[in-house]
């Protein structure tokens, strides 16, 4: 939770501190742009860029990747040129005796200039979360082929820029620029901050889907803006917070160097996390050696420990954003999920067995109602405890019963004749059904037709076949069947929905009513309902309400 919070938080920095130091660079151009005109020019790119994320991350990226190519080719021309011009003997910083010698030259200066150093690598973070949106192939030879040599060539022709010009260190990436393409490339800034803030969005929204579909976060609507990947996602809810986040950052901020401070802790505490959980992998699932972990550890623990103690060294000046950030994500995050699943675990040991059904269907005072009801439940097994506590205030059953679960599956389209599975509980004179119905990440449930409609025909065609691998049936009972199904079909459609509230069970602790009662309750009633989760039509639904106590 802490390390998908901190990604989350980088994700709202990542445009903030692209987008403002992109804008920022006009000012070495003219005079007339003062710090407020920056910041608003600043606050509109970001609303534009949030405002086209509905679009999908297919048709931004194919809109911007002639942009971010020219952009790598520019930068890497541009600092081959400086190289080239002011001093070539940079090269020698190769030498691995060079940051010693910084090292012993500034001491703790040199530390506390880790923090600034670490923001020359910062994105690559967003490698991981993107994996869901490309093929993992598509970003190693992206990375390797041109981002890694481009900056490289970058970064070294700003040192040679330095080299000659070490009065002009804050603006150094436009003063380095030759003045034939300075406004080419301010334009071009521009437009490559807003694909840098699309790569750490995607993500986010990638990590976001992910947390819900483990039950760590709060129902939000998911729109998949792919038929061909599952990761490329889009979700309203969290597109709009995001940018409010944004906006409100900039406004608040004013400046790079506070974002920069902020967004160095967000983006070394996820690598580091990062690292820790691979140590975990090493150990339970690759079965590495021990020397090698041990190595590993060493290594890559000890470099990043040491930059995060550096980017940390400046927590008082912005630096306490990211945390912030986290912490509230990860309260969030832990209250949903830990509610959750004693939700989970309290309908798992109050479930109705199959006999206990068989009871309440077969008892005489349960009169039978003309009519199809479809009950609803999220488990796939067993029978919901609010069915019985329904029966037992309203002791009337519909003439046939259908309790549907909804799945989704990680494809894009399930054909709809595998879309219904069916299941038959005893008696079977008293039709009642169970049924699975499942969706790709692309299927609409009422595109071509209401899901009741395509139910009943697929249960018709679920008791012919049962027919025939049941010889002893009668061809007269299961037509029977048909017309009692077609009977309830006539009398009307109601779709039941078990609203539940949960409070802490009595003689609970402070801790726990107040996390039961208030935190999870709050939360619930301000997402996203069951309802219309499954696109449910209102005018035939009908909610259940029970109290569970935990």
């Amino acid at each position: 939770m802490l390390g998908t919070s901190m990604v989350i938080g980088d994700g709202v920095l990542t445009p903030c501190i692209s987008v403002l130091s992109a804008v920022g660079g006009i000012k070495g151009a003219t005079s007339v742009m003062t710090e407020d005109m920056i910041v608003w020019i600043s606050v509109v790119i970001l609303i534009f860029l949030f405002m086209i994320q509905r679009f999908g991350t297919d048709k931004v990226g194919y809109t911007f990747a002639p942009i971010i190519c020219v952009w790598f080719a520019f930068i890497g021309a541009i600092g081959l040129f400086n190289f080239i011009k002011f001093d070539t003997t940079v090269i020698n910083a190769i030498n691995p005796k060079f940051i010693i010698q910084y090292f012993q030259r500034n001491k703790s200066e040199a530390w506390v200039s880790l923090g600034g150093i670490v923001l020359a690598i910062t994105g690559t973070e967003a490698l991981f979360a993107d994996v869901g949106h490309f093929t993992i192939r598509s970003i190693q030879i992206s990375m390797c082929s041109v981002t890694y040599p481009a900056l490289i060539l970058a970064y070294t022709g700003q040192a040679s820029f330095l080299r000659k010009h070490n009065d002009l260190v804050k603006d150094t990436f436009f003063e380095s620029i030759p003045d034939p393409l300075y406004w080419p490339m301010f334009v071009l800034a521009i437009l490559a901050s807003i694909v840098a803030s699309q790569a750490m969005i995607s993500g986010t929204f990638s990590m976001i889907q992910q947390s819900l579909s483990l039950g760590c976060f709060p129902w939000v609507k998911i729109v998949h803006t792919s038929s061909n990947y599952e990761g490329q996602v889009y979700i309203p809810e969290v597109n709009y917070l995001l940018m409010l986040a944004c906006v409100g950052v900039t406004l608040g901020f004013r400046s790079t160097t506070k974002i920069g401070n902020a967004y160095g802790i967000a983006v070394v505490f996820v690598m580091t996390l990062t690292s820790a959980f691979l140590v975990l992998i090493m150990i339970m699932i690759w079965k590495s050696h021990i020397l090698l972990i041990v190595s590993y550890v060493l290594v890559i623990g000890t470099v990043e420990l040491l930059y995060l103690s550096s980017v940390l060294y400046k927590f008082d000046q912005g630096g306490y954003l990211p945390l912030a950030f986290a912490a509230v994500l990860m309260t969030i995050m832990y209250i949903w999920n830990d509610v959750r699943r004693r939700k989970y675990f309290y309908e798992l040991n109050h479930k109705v067995s199959l006999e206990k059904l068989k009871e309440i269907v077969a008892d005489t005072k349960c009169c039978r109602i003309p009519g199809l009801a479809l009950f609803y439940s999220e488990r796939f097994q067993g029978i919901p405890p609010i069915f019985k506590h329904y029966i037992e205030n309203v002791p009337a059953m519909h003439s046939t019963l259908v309790f549907v679960s909804v799945k989704s599956l990680p494809i894009n389209k399930v054909p709809v004749e595998e879309r219904f599975l069916f299941g038959r509980v005893e008696p079977k004179d008293q039709n009642v059904f169970q049924c699975v119905v499942r969706y790709g990440y692309t299927d609409r449930p009422y595109e071509q037709e209401p899901l009741e409609k395509m139910l009943v025909e697929r249960l018709k065609e679920f008791i012919i076949d049962n027919f025939w691998f049941d010889r002893k049936k009668l061809k007269e009972e299961v037509e029977r069947e048909i017309e009692a199904l077609d009977e309830a079909w006539l009398a009307g459609v109601v779709h039941l929905i078990g609203e539940n509230e949960v409070v802490a069970e009595k003689g609970a602790g402070v801790g726990k009513r107040f996390l039961i009662n208030y935190a999870y309750n709050f939360l619930r009633k301000n997402v996203r309902q069951t309802e219309n989760a499954f696109d449910i039509p209102h005018k035939r639904m009908l909610k259940v309400g029970m109290t569970y106590e935990l």
